[in-house]
């Protein structure tokens, strides 16, 4: 008997020990969440910078504004959600849940239902007007992409819990 055959012996086990266990993992084909882009139009604050795609997101969401109203009720917090779905026959949910530096730990929540989705979409929420000079900044956030009750994805913010 070879002296190394006890080691190969404790490898083989060891091998076999972690594919039975990968063979268990169930991969469930559901959808994703690539990326969420952010942007604060935050009231009095003008970037001066020569990059022109900072000052381009400013009046993109500025865009059509002509009053001064107009202009503070278009300031808060605007996210576009890039994500993915597997399965495009049936309909999905996209729920956005935050909490607002004035409201504690209250969560609100919007939620925005897609019936024919693509493989890739895009979805935008926006925190702004009345709710975000009342309630404040957003202090933490959380997307789920819902499927009926089955939950495919989902997305935080450092800050939440």
């Amino acid at each position: 008997m070879s002296p190394f055959f006890p080691c190969r012996l404790l490898l083989a086990a060891l091998t076999a020990t972690l594919l039975a266990a990968c063979s268990s993992l169930s991969v469930v084909p559901g959808g994703r969440i690539t990326k969420v882009n952010y942007y604060h139009l935050h009231p009095g604050v003008v970037s001066r910078t020569l990059d022109p795609a900072v000052a381009f997101e400013r009046d993109y969401h500025l865009y059509g504004a002509v009053t001064k109203a107009e202009t503070i009720n278009r300031q808060g917090h605007y996210y576009s959600i890039f994500w993915r779905t597997d399965d495009r026959t049936q309909p999905v949910k996209l729920v956005f849940e935050y909490r607002q530096a004035n409201t504690g730990l209250e969560i609100l929540r919007q939620e925005l239902a897609i019936d024919s989705p693509r493989r890739s979409n895009v979805s935008h929420f926006q925190v702004t007007g009345d709710s975000y000079h009342t309630d404040g900044r957003i202090t933490g956030w959380k997307v789920r992409l819902i499927r009926g009750d089955e939950e495919l994805a989902s997305q935080q913010s450092y800050l939440w819990n």
